[in-house]
C-alpha cells in the first residue's frame, strides 16, 4: 500500500540552474530560458536554490521565489505590495514563519523543483501572455501567486490582498508602460525612485521657512503661468538661497498663496546623479530619464520638475552615438509640455548654459542676488526654532544679529545668508557638544580621584611612617572629594535633565504646529482650534516653567551649564574660520578708525605724511564718501628703494574693522612684474594681464594676476603694482581700468571686487614715476 502510495505522489525534479532549463506549468512543454524573463524576474528564479540551501530544504518551492523577491529593498515586489496596502515587512515574516515549518533535511542531498514552483512559473508565463508583455516579469509572478494553493493563497489572505487591489496597483506602477525589455523595473515609478516631492515635504515641516525672496519667487509664479517656454532658470552665487526659493514656492503651492495656475501642483526637485548612477549599457541612462518625463507630461501640468545645478544636463549620459539630457529636454521645454525651475552658479551658467543658445532661449532669468545682512538677520530669525530644536539649546537674538555682521565683514570668500546659518550652526553645534560633556570641573576632580586612587594601591603594601601618614591622608582626602563628586554629579544630571527637558517640549510644540498647518488646509476647523488653543497653549506654559527651571539648575551650585548661544560664541567661531583675534573681532568701530593713523605709524617709521594720507583716505570712506564701485583710494609711493614704500603697502592698517567694504583682514599683494612671470618676459606679462600667460597658467584660461593673488571673488584686498614705470603699455591700460571702475574684467568676463585700494611704488625717481603717470598710470 505504501509503495503504491508513493508511486501516485508527483515526484518533485531535480533543480538544474542554467540559462535554458526545462519546464512544467500550464504552458507545458514551455522552457525556463533567461531571455524570457526581466533581469529581477530571472534573478529570483536563480536565487531560490540558494534560499531553500540556507534552510536546509531539498523542495524548492514558491516560498524560495518569494523570499528571494522580498528580501530586495529596493525590488518590485515590496513597492507593488506598499502600493497595493500591504506590508512588506508582514510578508516577509509571514514567508519566514511558513519556511520555519517546513521539513529540514541533513547533508547535502540534491535538490528538487518542485512542482508548484514549476506551475507557478507556467502561470507568470500565462499573465505575461495575457498582458501583452514581451518578458516574464515579478508582476507576472505576484499575479502568479495569487492562485498558489500552497503559499501564495494564504500569503495574500494574511495581507488583506485580493486580485482586483493587486491589479490596481501593477496598473498604477507601471504608468500605462509594458514591459518591452528586461529591465522595466527600472522605469516604473520612475520620480519616486529619481526625485524629490518639495511640496510633500513641506506639507510634513520638513522645509525650513523661507524668509523675504518675494520678488524671486514672484518672477517664478509669473513665468510658470506662460503657455511656452515657462521655464525659469535661478542664477546667483553659492549659499544666496537659490534652492530656497524653489522650497519656498512648494511652501506657497501648499498653503494655495499662489494663482489658479499653480494651485494644486506638485514640485519634484530630480536628483540627476541617482538618474545617471548604475546606468551601465547605452540607452539606460536615456531610457530612465524619457521615463520621468513621460510620468511628468502624463501628470498634464500638475508636475513642475525642479533640477539643481542645472547645468549638470549638458552632456549628462552623453556617448558616442547618444544624445545628452539637454538634448532630451530641449523638444518639452520648448512646447511647454514640461515645465522645469533650473538653479546654477554664475559661473556655471556662463561655461554650459551660455554655449547652448538653444537650450538657453528656453529658460527665462531669474537674478538671486545675496541679501543684505537686515535681511539676512530676518533670514536667521525665522530660523532660529529649527536650530534651537535640533539643537535642544537657545540661540539669543543678538547672537544672530552678530553672526550676520561679522560673517558679511570677515568671511569674503562666500555669501550670505548661507556663511551667516553656518555659523550660527556651528556655534550651537558646539555649545551642545559641551552641554552633553562633562563639565571641565567635574572631569579634573574624576580623573584627580583615579590618580589618587592609583597611588593609594601602591602605598598599600608600604610598612614605613611616611607611608602609612600619606596613606591615612589618601583616605581622607578621597572621602571628601568622593562626597563633592557625587553632589557636583547629580547639580549636572539635574542641570541636563533640565534641559533636555526643554528640548522636548520645543520638538512637541514644533510638531503641533505642523498639525495645526495642516488641519487648516483641510479646513478642519474643530481640530485646528483644539490643537491652538489647547494643547499648542498648554505645551508653552510648560516650556515657560522648564526653561525657568533649566535657568535655576544651570546657575545655582557649582556648575554653570550654559544653554544659550551668545555673542562670545559666535565670535569663537569666526576666529576659528579666519584666525581674526576674538579681541580684534568685538573692537567698536570708532576705536579702530581712532587708533587707525598710531597703528600704521609703529609699523612705518618716519612716514608721517604717507601715514597720515593714508589714515585719512580709511577714515573718509568710512564717513560714507566713498564711491562703492571704485576702489577707497589710490596712491603712488614714490622714492628711493629701502624707504618703506612696500612695507606701507603690507601694513594691515585695521585688522578687524567694522566697514562692509573694508575689513583688511587678509591682504592680497600682487606684483605684476616678477609675481606672475620673470622680469624679461614683458610680453608674457602683457599677455598675463589680458588673459593668460604661458607660464602661469595653461592656454585659453581666464586668468589675470588679480585673480592669482586671490581676490577675486573678495570685496575687500589691497592691489599692489610695484615697479610702475616698467610696467608694458597693456600692464598700465589694465591698471587705469581698475583705478578708474575697479573691475578690471578678465578674458571670460568675471571681473575680481576691487573695493580695497590700490597703490603703486617705484624706487626710479619722481621724474620718471611722474610721466609714468601722465602717460597712463593715472
Amino acid at each position: 500500500r505504501a509503495a503504491s502510495a508513493a508511486r501516485q505522489r508527483p515526484r518533485a525534479r531535480p533543480v538544474v540552474v542554467r540559462s535554458a532549463a526545462r519546464g512544467v506549468g500550464s504552458g507545458g512543454g514551455k522552457r525556463i530560458s533567461q531571455q524570457d524573463f526581466t533581469e529581477k524576474a530571472w534573478g529570483a528564479v536563480v536565487g531560490a536554490p540558494e534560499v531553500a540551501r540556507q534552510r536546509r530544504h531539498q523542495i524548492v518551492e514558491t516560498e524560495h521565489l518569494t523570499q528571494v523577491l522580498l528580501d530586495d529593498g529596493e525590488g518590485l515586489l515590496p513597492r507593488l505590495l506598499q502600493k497595493a496596502g500591504a506590508d512588506p515587512q508582514g510578508a516577509s515574516q509571514y514567508t519566514e514563519s511558513f519556511m520555519s515549518r517546513q521539513p529540514r533535511v541533513e547533508g547535502d542531498p540534491e535538490q528538487m523543483l518542485g512542482r508548484n514552483m514549476e506551475a507557478l512559473v507556467g502561470r507568470a508565463r500565462d499573465a505575461q501572455t495575457a498582458m501583452g508583455d514581451k518578458f516574464c516579469s515579478v508582476e507576472h509572478f505576484a499575479l502568479a501567486l495569487l492562485d498558489d494553493q500552497r503559499f501564495g493563497k494564504g500569503l495574500f489572505q494574511y495581507l488583506g490582498l485580493d486580485r482586483p487591489s493587486l491589479e490596481m496597483a501593477i496598473e498604477a506602477m507601471r504608468g500605462g508602460r509594458g514591459v518591452e525589455d528586461q529591465n522595466p523595473e527600472g522605469k516604473y515609478e520612475a520620480l519616486e525612485r529619481y526625485a524629490r516631492d518639495l511640496t510633500s515635504a513641506a506639507e510634513e515641516g520638513k522645509l525650513d521657512p523661507v524668509i523675504g525672496r518675494d520678488d524671486e519667487i514672484r518672477r517664478c509664479v509669473q513665468v510658470l503661468s506662460r503657455r511656452t517656454k515657462n521655464n525659469p532658470v535661478l542664477i546667483g552665487e553659492p549659499g544666496v538661497g537659490k534652492t530656497a526659493v524653489a522650497e519656498g514656492l512648494a511652501q506657497r503651492i501648499v498653503a494655495g498663496d499662489v494663482p489658479e495656475a499653480l494651485q494644486g501642483r506638485r514640485i519634484m526637485s530630480l536628483d540627476m546623479g541617482a538618474l545617471i548612477a548604475g546606468a551601465k549599457f547605452r540607452g539606460e541612462f536615456e531610457d530612465r530619464l524619457k521615463s520621468v518625463l513621460q510620468e511628468v507630461q502624463g501628470a498634464a501640468g500638475g508636475i513642475v520638475l525642479f533640477i539643481d545645478e542645472i547645468h549638470t544636463v549638458v552632456g549628462a549620459g552623453a556617448s558616442e552615438g547618444s544624445l545628452d539630457a539637454s538634448n532630451l529636454l530641449k523638444p518639452m521645454l520648448g512646447r511647454g509640455e514640461l515645465r522645469c525651475i533650473g538653479a546654477t552658479t554664475l559661473k556655471e551658467h556662463r561655461k554650459y548654459i551660455e554655449k547652448d543658445p538653444a537650450l538657453e532661449r528656453r529658460f527665462q532669468t531669474v537674478l538671486v542676488d545675496q541679501p543684505t545682512v537686515e535681511s539676512t538677520i530676518s533670514i536667521l530669525r525665522g530660523l532660529r526654532e529649527r536650530y534651537e530644536v535640533h539643537h535642544g539649546v537657545r540661540i539669543s537674538d543678538a547672537a544672530l544679529v552678530e553672526a550676520a555682521t561679522l560673517a558679511d565683514r570677515y568671511i569674503s570668500e562666500r555669501f550670505l545668508p548661507d556663511k551667516a546659518i553656518d555659523v550660527v550652526d556651528e556655534a550651537a553645534a558646539k555649545l551642545k557638544m559641551e552641554l552633553t560633556s562633562k563639565p571641565r570641573a567635574l572631569d579634573d576632580l574624576d580623573r584627580r580621584l583615579v590618580q589618587m586612587e592609583m597611588e593609594r594601591l601602591s602605598l598599600r603594601n608600604e610598612t614605613g611612617a611616611a607611608s602609612k601618614a600619606r596613606l591615612a591622608r589618601l583616605d581622607s582626602d578621597m572621602v571628601s572629594m568622593k562626597a563633592e563628586q557625587s553632589v557636583m554629579s547629580a547639580e549636572w544630571e539635574e542641570a541636563r535633565g533640565a534641559v533636555a527637558r526643554v528640548s522636548e517640549i520645543k520638538e512637541e510644540i514644533d510638531k503641533t504646529n505642523v498639525a495645526i498647518a495642516q488641519a487648516e488646509r483641510e479646513y478642519d476647523l474643530s481640530k485646528a482650534a483644539e490643537l491652538k488653543y489647547g494643547q499648542l497653549i498648554s505645551l508653552q506654559n510648560k516650556l515657560e516653567v522648564a526653561e525657568e527651571a533649566a535657568a535655576a539648575s544651570g546657575s545655582g551650585g557649582g556648575l554653570s551649564v550654559a544653554d544659550e548661544v551668545t555673542e562670545a560664541d559666535i565670535g569663537e567661531v569666526i576666529c576659528r574660520w579666519t584666525g581674526i583675534p576674538v579681541s580684534k573681532l568685538m573692537q567698536s568701530e570708532r576705536d579702530k578708525l581712532l587708533k587707525l593713523e598710531e597703528v600704521l605709524g609703529a609699523r612705518v617709521l618716519g612716514q608721517s605724511a604717507a601715514v597720515t594720507a593714508v589714515a585719512e583716505a580709511v577714515q573718509r570712506s568710512r564717513a560714507g564718501l566713498a564711491d562703492p564701485n571704485k576702489p577707497l583710494a589710490s596712491f603712488l609711493f614714490m622714492g628711493p628703494t629701502g624707504v618703506g614704500k612696500t612695507e606701507l603697502c603690507k601694513v594691515d592698517p585695521t585688522p578687524a574693522p567694522q566697514a562692509p567694504r573694508l575689513p583688511f583682514a587678509s591682504l592680497s599683494f600682487i606684483f605684476f612684474l616678477g609675481a606672475t612671470c620673470t622680469a624679461p618676459h614683458l610680453a608674457d606679462t602683457e599677455r598675463s594681464l589680458a588673459g593668460s600667460a604661458p607660464q602661469c597658467t595653461t592656454a585659453g584660461a581666464s586668468v589675470i594676476p588679480v585673480r592669482l593673488g586671490g581676490c577675486h571673488g573678495a570685496h575687500r584686498h589691497v592691489r599692489v603694482h610695484g615697479e610702475v614705470c616698467r610696467q608694458p603699455p597693456a600692464g598700465r591700460a589694465a591698471g587705469v581700468r581698475g583705478l578708474r571702475g575697479g573691475r578690471p574684467a578678465d578674458r571670460g568676463g568675471a571681473p575680481p571686487a576691487l573695493h580695497g585700494g590700490a597703490a603703486g611704488r617705484d624706487g626710479e625717481g619722481a621724474r620718471r614715476c611722474l610721466q609714468c603717470a601722465t602717460a597712463g598710470a593715472g
